[in-house]
């Protein structure tokens, strides 16, 4: 998993509320337990015309927000189903954080294990920067991880808050089992002591 420290990028605004995840990757490409992939299928019911091209309304196909690692999303992403894959296409597709006013829980721990972050906001801030990435498509915001901290385009700095297991395994680019292996040294001297 990359370590996830700061981001600086373009923001690509999805104000729809209560995204699931069969919507962010449709059930028919669950077949697979590789990652590999699955960014291709990322909102695959709305990114795509029914004969496969490309839908030119869906805001992930419009050129202005091509790049953007970071989506604004609505209130309540990633309900339904417990699904991994919907991480999984998220980060597959490019994108490194989602900022939200919710999210599922089962949805934001499989982020937080996958290396995307989700970030809370509150209303008004949420609101002003759908508004601002709307209008203002290259606009781009700043993630500090370490700080906790979202500085918006008008300078405000925004604070977030993230489970501190999970904000030291994506500084240190781990996922739970590689921060246990970090400690193999401590463990083995710990065993040969007590053995």
């Amino acid at each position: 998993m990359p370590q996830f420290t700061t981001l600086t990028s373009r923001v690509l605004p999805l104000p729809i509320d209560n995204i699931d995840t069969d919507q962010i990757i449709p059930a028919r490409f669950l077949k697979t337990t590789d990652k590999t992939g699955l960014g291709a299928n990322l909102f695959a019911d709305w990114r795509y015309c029914p004969d496969g091209s490309p839908n030119p309304d869906f805001v992930l196909n419009q050129p202005q927000y091509q790049g953007a690692r970071i989506l604004l999303a609505g209130d309540n992403f990633g309900c339904g189903s417990s699904r991994e894959h919907a991480p999984w296409a998220l980060v597959g597709a490019g994108f490194q954080a989602v900022l939200s006013t919710s999210f599922a829980d089962i949805f934001r721990n499989n982020a937080l294990k996958n290396g995307l972050l989700p970030i809370l906001l509150d209303k008004k801030t949420h609101q002003e920067l759908f508004d601002l990435f709307i209008e203002i498509p290259q606009a781009q915001l700043t993630i500090d991880l370490a700080a906790q901290t979202v500085l918006t385009p008008a300078g405000e700095t925004v604070h977030f808050p993230i489970d501190s297991f999970a904000k030291t395994c994506l500084l240190k680019g781990v996922d739970q089992l590689g921060y246990l292996l970090s400690f193999e040294k401590q463990i083995a001297a710990y065993e040969s002591a007590h053995g």
